[in-house]
């Protein structure tokens, strides 16, 4: 998982050394990437049935406040160097960012899921076919009184 603080502190410094928010762009991707790993993070520890510490529920909602934070603190950055229309933008980069990233995920649970169909149709069949000539063999020789 990104640190989405670090990502924050690499953009706040290279803004305060008079690089232009446009520079860091990577920065700025992996400080979204890390906010919405926590997030993930704090769902399934949330909806997780074998989550049965809240210790571990509190981490990751104090994890996720300070992200928040964080986000806030980027939003005046950006305002600030290049105004309100840029954090919009912005905005609507990352939602297009995010359903990629979404649409990636299910395209890879879809060709596992092929995948393992196709394990089970195949390896069926051959365990099938296996049986029925093993059984073919045991009749035949049965027959000739091999057996």
């Amino acid at each position: 998982m990104i640190d989405p603080f670090t990502a924050l502190a690499a953009v706040k410094s290279a803004v305060a050394a008079g690089k232009e928010i446009v520079n860091v762009t990577k920065q700025i991707g992996e400080f979204f990437d890390g906010v919405d790993d926590l997030r993930a993070a704090h769902e399934k520890k949330k909806n997780s049935i074998f989550s049965g510490s809240d210790e571990n529920a509190m981490e990751t909602f104090v994890n996720l406040q300070r992200a928040k934070d964080a986000e806030e603190e980027l939003r005046q950055i950006v305002i600030a160097t290049r105004g309100f229309s840029a954090w919009g933008e912005l905005q609507s980069i990352r939602v297009q960012a995010r359903k990629d990233r979404k649409a990636k995920i299910e395209a890879e649970k879809k060709r596992k899921q092929k995948m393992a169909e196709r394990f089970i149709i195949y390896g069926g069949s051959i365990v099938i076919v296996s049986i029925m000539l093993g059984i073919t063999i045991v009749i035949i020789l049965a027959k000739q009184g091999r057996l």
